[in-house]
């Protein structure tokens, strides 16, 4: 028997809005990285992008438990000696509330050319509106199922 594969003209993306207000982070990323991945869907090809756009809105609402809020460390090295930077949470979700949401997705992406491919169909905005409304977008719930 022969495996059948999805061609590129074969593949439907979907648009998808997550709200992340009043959602602990893990969720969101599960959530978001499932679906960027194509998990969601019968055809899912592991080396093949078959997955679907995902907008999350409200990423400075999304929470943090326990302590990570103070203790939780965003790392990043310029490439020169001694340029390692490191910022705790509150103060990047002071700064730049996305990069939050977009860190705990992007970890849970394929570390591949794939992966990069994955990411690039993620938007995610701090408030609660986005430029997207002429993809009509479905509503998706990170609530656990």
């Amino acid at each position: 028997m022969k495996t059948e594969f999805p061609s590129k003209s074969e593949i439907v993306r979907s648009w998808y809005v997550l709200d992340a207000s009043e959602t602990a982070l893990g969720r969101i990323a599960t959530k978001a990285a499932k679906v960027l991945m194509g998990k969601h869907k019968p055809g899912y090809t592991p080396f093949l992008d078959t997955g679907d756009h995902v907008i999350v809105i409200n990423a400075e609402k999304a929470i943090l438990t326990g302590a990570k809020e103070q203790q939780k460390m965003y790392r990043r090295h310029s490439g020169y000696p001694g340029g390692l930077s490191e910022t705790t949470a509150g103060k990047l979700r002071a700064t730049r509330p996305t990069r939050i949401v977009e860190e705990a997705i992007r970890g849970m992406l394929p570390k591949t050319k794939l992966g990069n491919q994955m990411y690039r169909k993620l938007k995610v905005y701090a408030g609660d509106r986005h430029p997207h409304q002429a993809q009509q977008p479905t509503a998706m719930s990170a609530a656990a199922q």
